[in-house]
């Protein structure tokens, strides 16, 4: 009996693991052809589009992650390459622009799964939330805002603004931070843990390496 009880243990785990591996693959498919940025958004289409689920079968957000680079990969090659290299380059220059707000790059520019449709995200830090807005009408710079929440930690939520403008036939989307957020990085969507960010320094250590992204 218990060597029947673990077989057919296995195989539901195996089947639950094939059926993960094919949900975190529509879902990248989704990201990749359609523009979806957020994890549960793609996954919970992925799930009605293969008639998944059950709880055990939805994947992590970073199995979507690494099934979206795979995927980047084979099917988009050199022309996602060149669509993360052109906004590094413009993430430089704009870093360069709003130097004054401690700026950090972060999101899929940085970590190398931005396509044609990404928008380079940046981090800035202000105390006065009023500062960024100011120094966008000062350089005539007509940027909507946009709500945002954003994990400082396990416990805490901020919410805060996006300015988002375009510039060089890209979007640009500035997230206004406090100034002591740059101690900490705040919580990634993606597996809870502190996000990858770069200064201008390390951007541009990015762009002189040709490195893929942390």
């Amino acid at each position: 009996g218990g060597i029947a009880m673990g077989r057919a243990r296995q195989h539901a785990e195996a089947r639950q693991g094939e059926r993960r591996r094919r949900l975190a693959h529509e879902a990248a498919r989704l990201m990749a052809e359609s523009g979806i940025r957020d994890y549960q958004q793609a996954k919970r289409k992925a799930a009605s589009r293969l008639g998944i689920h059950d709880e055990a079968s939805q994947p992590r957000n970073q199995e979507i992650d690494e099934a979206l680079r795979e995927y980047q990969r084979i099917f988009l090659g050199p022309a996602q390459a060149d669509a993360v290299r052109i906004r590094r380059e413009a993430a430089g220059r704009a870093m360069e622009f709003f130097a004054s707000f401690q700026p950090r790059l972060v999101g899929p520019v940085l970590d190398g799964t931005a396509d044609a449709r990404s928008p380079v995200s940046l981090h800035l830090h202000a105390d006065d939330p009023e500062a960024v807005p100011r120094f966008l009408d000062e350089h005539d710079i007509p940027a909507q805002p946009r709500g945002r929440r954003v994990r400082l930690d396990r416990d805490r939520d901020l919410a805060t603004t996006a300015w988002v403008f375009e510039a060089e036939e890209l979007v640009f989307e500035l997230t206004v931070l406090p100034v002591d957020v740059l101690r900490q990085a705040p919580l990634s969507p993606l597996d809870e843990r502190p996000m990858a960010r770069a200064s201008l320094v390390q951007l541009r250590g990015l762009l002189a390496g040709g490195l893929p992204g942390p």
